[in-house]
């Protein structure tokens, strides 16, 4: 094989690991983002025992997206981290915080100690997703660099973009929460993410809309990706699949929980997750579409960023040996702990 085609394919693998990390911990990050509005300390165990036997594996995929990105294309890691120092390591922070108060919340002594232990949960949940979002937000609208070297400020990351791509992370997840919710939990409890669900869904919608109609105008390159023809052509099933998404999740969170619970019951309210999970699959084929095959936009594609030919080979038969062994024992996780949670069980 050739540099180039190695360097796509190392590309292909990181969006993947991305995406992966995305979908996964959004879910459990959502279900703390939702936490204020979850009523009761019985409904919040059960929201949190829903994700107990997954949340901690579901982080693999961003030390795999990370590392990925440091071996296989290094000048890329090497402008882009500067950039946004600082969101990656209040997110960590909050990921690490997160994580503790997880585990503290259900060893808590007292029922004020359990509380202050939700809020720490909820907190780091907040500020995780917000951190992405400004990470995100920050690279999408291009880093300055001159020569082989991050040449922008200290503050770059911050800007009116990259906090509306923020508030959109925190929506999205809290969406990805509640649909979550509304296949693994019923009753009362499903009742009330139904309705969460709902009202982050038209949030969600808002900043995919609100993001799509900023993005062609914040590079000449993004521009001609969605207006020139035939770039428009492959463009335009994106938005058109939003609607139909969009309107599939609506409608099965409408249907979500109506009948006898019955195995075919509990895959049909798994529809609105799954239609949440195509939102965020089209929101990043987008942003896909706009930055290909640029790694550090404006000006760093992936062929400039990648290490050489013999590393990438090297590292790419580790990761076909790796990932389908992570890929495993994840499915394996999911599967053995398929269907609903009841208040009372739980995997602690």
């Amino acid at each position: 094989m050739s540099a180039e085609t190695i360097a796509t394919i190392w590309a292909f693998l990181i969006a993947t690991a991305v995406f992966l990390y995305v979908c996964m911990d959004g879910f459990d990050l959502g279900i703390g983002i939702l936490f204020p509005w979850i009523r009761g300390r019985q409904d919040r165990d059960l929201a949190v025992n829903t994700v107990a036997p997954v949340w901690d594996g579901n982080e693999t995929w961003l030390v795999l997206g990370g590392g990925g990105l440091f071996a296989a294309f290094p000048l890329a890691y090497a402008v882009v981290m500067p950039a946004i120092y600082m969101p990656v390591i209040v997110m960590l922070l909050a990921l690490i915080f997160r994580g503790v108060s997880f585990e503290m919340r259900f060893r808590a002594a007292t029922e004020g100690q359990r509380r202050w232990w939700d809020r720490a949960f909820s907190g780091g949940s907040y500020v995780a997703a917000f951190a992405q979002g400004i990470a995100l937000g920050a690279l999408v609208q291009g880093v300055e660099v001159q020569g082989r070297s991050y040449a922008g400020g200290w503050w770059d990351w911050l800007s009116p973009f990259s906090i509306i791509t923020a508030v959109a992370t925190v929506a999205g997840y809290g969406m990805l929460g509640a649909c979550w919710l509304v296949w693994k939990t019923e009753g009362e409890m499903q009742d009330q993410v139904k309705a969460l669900g709902r009202l982050m869904t038209w949030l969600t919608l808002g900043f995919i809309a609100l993001v799509s109609m900023i993005v062609p105008f914040l590079l000449p390159q993004f521009r001609a990706r969605w207006f020139d023809v035939p770039a428009i052509l492959a463009a335009l099933p994106v938005p058109v699949l939003v609607v139909v998404l969009a309107w599939l999740l609506f409608r099965g969170l409408e249907r979500a929980g109506r009948s006898t619970p019955t195995t075919s019951m509990v895959w049909r309210d798994a529809i609105p997750f799954g239609c949440a999970l195509g939102l965020f699959f089209l929101a990043y084929t987008g942003l896909g579409i706009s930055m290909w095959p640029y790694v550090v936009p404006p000006g760093i594609t992936i062929w400039d960023a990648a290490s050489p030919r013999s590393s990438q080979l090297f590292m790419l038969v580790g990761a076909a040996v790796l990932i389908p062994i992570i890929l495993g024992y994840t499915g394996y996780a999911y599967y053995l702990f398929r269907g609903k949670v009841r208040a009372g069980e739980g995997y602690h």
